[in-house]
């Protein structure tokens, strides 16, 4: 094997690995299986820019791991370039699967917060994420008496940190300024809409779509590529609905576990607008009229 291979594999201990295989599928960062002579493996994720990318990535990681309701790849080793994590070989769906899927996912999300946020900002795809509370930071909202907070702080903050931001990165890469007008003409309408149904700050994966998790080898879900925060639940399986969604099966064991409040579709266009627009901010105006669709129903009040 050369010499060229990712540093950061030494800290396995195990020398050099005898293959690097390369893994397609991401739009991101560059991945790559390491073998060793052991026969064992590692997941390695590398990429040039974004300083401290991976260390908030493992740090998410972490997280939902600690919950203990649904499995995440063991961070390994991670510094400014690379992360490392178990291998994880796939295997088909086992039987139940996204029935099984729908409870786990409902499981992690029972884990709540003391605020919309989290202890550091992090990333979505690329883009910086703005995780700092409303109120101050996160250990000013960790150190409150209630070690969970009530929730009220949501709407503002998913307003702020996630579509005004994503909506003044849009202008900043000339994508014009039509979504910012309509951004503040349909302000109070989308914060009262979240207003109304108003729970404590779960514990979300931030990015979860059909290639943001992997089959292991028990047949069964496993999260990768997290986003993570404290927000509204409602956020996380809006986006799992973006992209063809996942079986309805996931649903309704889901509802099974923690049912959803009452307008939950009314809401759901909002929170999916936070990835188109950074959808375009990462990928072009091809995801524009999508924007600007959800923008105009809101600001109308048809949404």
């Amino acid at each position: 094997m050369s010499s060229s291979y990712p540093p950061i594999l030494d800290q396995l201990g195990k020398g050099p690995p005898v293959r690097i295989n390369r893994v397609g599928g991401g739009c991101i960062a560059d991945a790559q299986i390491a073998v060793f002579a052991d026969g064992s493996g590692a997941f390695v994720k590398r990429q040039q820019g974004s300083p401290g990318m991976f260390e908030c990535e493992a740090n998410g990681l972490r997280a939902l791991a600690a919950t203990g309701a649904i499995r995440v790849p063991e961070v390994l080793a991670v510094n400014h370039d690379s992360l490392l994590l178990e291998w994880i070989q796939p295997a088909p769906k086992g039987r139940d699967f996204f029935e099984s899927f729908g409870r786990k996912f409902a499981a992690l999300h029972q884990h709540r917060g003391p605020a919309s946020g989290f202890s550091q900002d992090n990333f979505i795809g690329s883009t910086p994420q703005i995780n700092k509370p409303l109120g101050g930071d996160w250990v000013a909202a960790s150190e409150l008496p209630a070690p969970v907070g009530e929730g009220s702080d949501w709407p503002e903050f998913f307003l702020e940190r996630r579509l005004r931001f994503q909506v003044r990165l849009a202008v900043e890469r000339g994508h014009g300024h039509d979504l910012e007008r309509l951004l503040d003409r349909c302000e109070a309408h989308i914060v009262a809409l979240l207003a109304a149904a108003v729970e404590p700050p779960s514990l979300l994966h931030g990015d979860l779509w059909g290639g943001n998790f992997i089959v292991d080898e028990r047949g069964e879900a496993c999260l990768i590529d997290p986003a993570v925060y404290y927000g509204h639940r409602e956020a996380d399986l809006a986006m799992t609905r973006l992209f063809g969604g996942f079986d309805s099966a996931f649903y309704a064991s889901y509802q099974e576990v923690t049912p959803l409040a009452p307008g939950h579709g009314e809401r759901l266009p909002v929170y999916q607008l936070y990835h188109l627009l950074n959808h375009l901010n990462l990928f072009g105006s091809g995801y524009r009229s999508q924007c600007l669709q959800i923008l105009q129903a809101y600001s109308s009040g048809s949404a």
